[in-house]
């Protein structure tokens, strides 16, 4: 239910009605109900009725919409995870999947072609058939709608399915997706200030006001243009910068002790390694804990020899060391499923060599400068 309504599978594929689309079929019925009330006096009340028909229309064209884009996905093997019909429109999510340029433009633009198809079913419908006044609009609102869909999402730009235009054309001349969507997204941005300057300019430059009406669904629209292509941008970034995330790079250097061992084994240990980190190694072998300095320090020196370390240190969470030779997204990924924010980085013997915090991880998926949290030194 966090996803929404379920509405079932179609093709396999699960489908949600977002809370939010709600909110856009009010609107729709607010706005478009007095319209038709106008245009067919006679209807009364039941005009809001032919507004609320043409927001499912619209429901129905988005949700083919996606069903084009997850079918044609499903036929490359794609693990297609769900489609969920939102505020904005909708989208559908895919699993990790290796493609080629040519692949994820062609599913990309099978969205638009849907619409463009359900414009001409429309179209076909009202040359051919003999509609009722009511029908009849909303037949024409369909083809509209259709057609404004499709042509809106070919722009060149994420979020858009025509940003996969330029993701796809610089993909193919760089080798990198990624590159290509930071340039997508960089289109989108673009698309989205086009969009604004559209529609504020010409009324400023006759010296009109403009409608505003029209500059709160523009405001609206180019937000949200903006907000993806933004979130593409920097997702994209971060891939980019997975692959020099590493354990051996970012690691601190750490030394060992079995538990048991004494808080003055543990000093004259750091005494020797000044800059680092003291890790506590089960009778496993395994990383259990971290020395604590500060707690080291406050051991009376009368009882340090009879003190275990263990009193001075924190646990780590179960499974938190990784090989030094861990990198990118499997590092990050095995990561992100531990709990606590430091681990143990072993050799190939499995003898720990360093220590890893989540800041520094962060830090370097981010771009931000290294915070590397090198223990304070020894007391003297």
């Amino acid at each position: 239910m966090r996803n929404g309504i379920p509405l079932g599978r179609i093709a396999g594929v699960p489908v949600y009605l977002a809370y939010s689309w709600f909110i856009i079929a009010a609107f729709i019925v607010v706005f478009f109900g007095p319209l038709v009330r106008r245009s067919f006096p006679y209807l009364g009340a039941g005009a809001y009725g032919v507004a609320l028909g043409y927001a499912l229309l619209l429901l129905v064209s988005v949700l083919i919409h996606e069903l084009a884009h997850a079918v044609l996905a499903r036929r490359y093997r794609w693990p297609t995870t769900k489609i969920v019909l939102t505020l904005w429109g909708g989208h559908t999510q895919f699993g990790s999947v290796q493609t080629t340029p040519g692949r994820s433009l062609l599913v990309a633009l099978a969205g638009p072609a849907a619409n463009f198809a359900l414009a001409g079913a429309g179209w076909l419908l009202l040359v051919a058939v003999p509609l009722n006044p009511v029908a009849a609009l909303l037949a024409q609102i369909f083809v509209w709608a259709n057609l404004l869909v499709a042509v809106f999402n070919v722009l060149p730009g994420l979020p858009l399915d025509g940003g996969r235009i330029v993701e796809s054309a610089v993909w193919k001349a760089t080798g990198s997706q990624d590159r290509g969507t930071v340039a997508a997204g960089y289109a989108g941005r673009i698309i989205a200030a086009l969009l604004a300057a559209a529609v504020v300019i010409p009324p400023y430059l006759r010296g009109e006001a403009p409608d505003l009406q029209l500059i709160l669904l523009t405001a609206l629209i180019s937000s949200f243009l903006w907000m993806g292509a933004g979130a593409s941008i920097q997702n994209a970034r971060v891939r980019l910068r997975l692959p020099q995330v590493s354990a051996g790079a970012l690691m601190s250097p750490a030394v060992s002790l079995p538990a048991g061992s004494t808080v003055s084994s543990a000093r004259a240990l750091l005494t020797a390694n000044p800059h680092a980190a003291l890790v506590i190694t089960a009778v496993t072998g395994q990383p259990w804990a971290v020395a604590d300095r500060g707690a080291l320090a406050l051991v009376p020196d009368n009882l340090a020899a009879s003190t275990p370390v263990d009193a001075a240190a924190r646990p780590l969470a179960p499974g938190a060391y990784v090989p030094v030779v861990a990198a990118g997204s499997e590092l990050v990924e095995y990561l992100a499923k531990l709990q606590g924010s430091e681990y143990a980085v072993i050799d190939h013997d499995g003898s720990v060599i360093g220590l890893l915090t989540q800041a520094v991880v962060l830090d370097a998926i981010s771009a931000k400068p290294g915070r590397r949290q090198r223990p304070p030194a020894s007391p003297r």
